[in-house]
């Protein structure tokens, strides 16, 4: 009996078209770090998540870009008028070899834990926090929800045209909560998505710009 030669596809070749996603089972930890290093030599800008040996690439449409640029946008609004510091680290890829995980967040933000990697140009989650709020458009997939709880992210905003809900950790699992730990003060269910809406029908410089405008005048 003989054994078949595995097939190795280097990832510059998988071509996706854009909203499309290819899931791959049985990948080891060396193997998508050998994809990660492969995908950044290649200058590749599809997007990945690693959970449990499977691995997920996704090539994002410009409908998934923009809501969450905008929402990225209003957080940034209310963590000002709110005094409270932040920094923010986009689409960083965040990888932890002790549970095999690996994810790149639509964006993300550090608030709680902002003092803790304002100097850092990379992150190590075996040494830093995970971020304290992600922001996800048009999230379909388990293997995205696993890494993020198998990396501990406190809360996860997930954002879709038919709903937006509010992921909290508890007790290693997210259960969807009404409110955000974040805000707990704001109406952050409802707002997100009035907010994002009015952004696409009157321009998101308006609608940011009176946002900012109506938070001040509130906290006056």
């Amino acid at each position: 009996m003989t054994t078949a030669t595995p097939v190795t596809i280097a990832i510059k070749n998988i071509q996706l078209n854009p909203g499309s996603a290819i899931a791959i089972h049985d990948v080891t930890w060396e193997q998508f770090e050998a994809i990660l290093e492969e995908r950044e030599a290649a200058e590749i800008k599809n997007r990945i998540a690693y959970s449990k040996g499977t691995l997920e690439i996704i090539s994002p449409l410009l409908a998934h870009e923009r809501p969450h640029r905008i929402i990225g946008d209003i957080v940034k609004i209310l963590l000002d008028v709110q005094q409270q510091d932040w920094e923010e680290f986009g689409s960083t890829t965040f990888r932890k070899k002790a549970n095999a995980t690996g994810l790149e967040p639509d964006t993300c933000f550090y608030i709680q834990n902002a003092p803790k990697v304002r100097d850092r140009m990379r992150i190590d989650v075996t040494i830093d926090p995970p971020p304290d709020l992600a922001i996800e458009a048009d999230v379909t997939s388990s293997t995205t929800l696993d890494a993020y709880e198998a990396l501990a992210v406190p809360e996860v905003w997930i954002y879709t045209e038919e709903k937006f809900t509010i992921n909290v950790l508890t007790d290693g699992k997210y259960v969807e909560s009404t409110t955000s730990p974040t805000f707990p003060d704001l109406a952050i269910l409802e707002l997100i998505p009035k907010l994002v809406k009015q952004a696409f029908q009157e321009g998101s410089s308006k609608v940011l710009r009176e946002l900012r405008k109506q938070m001040n005048s509130q906290s006056s």
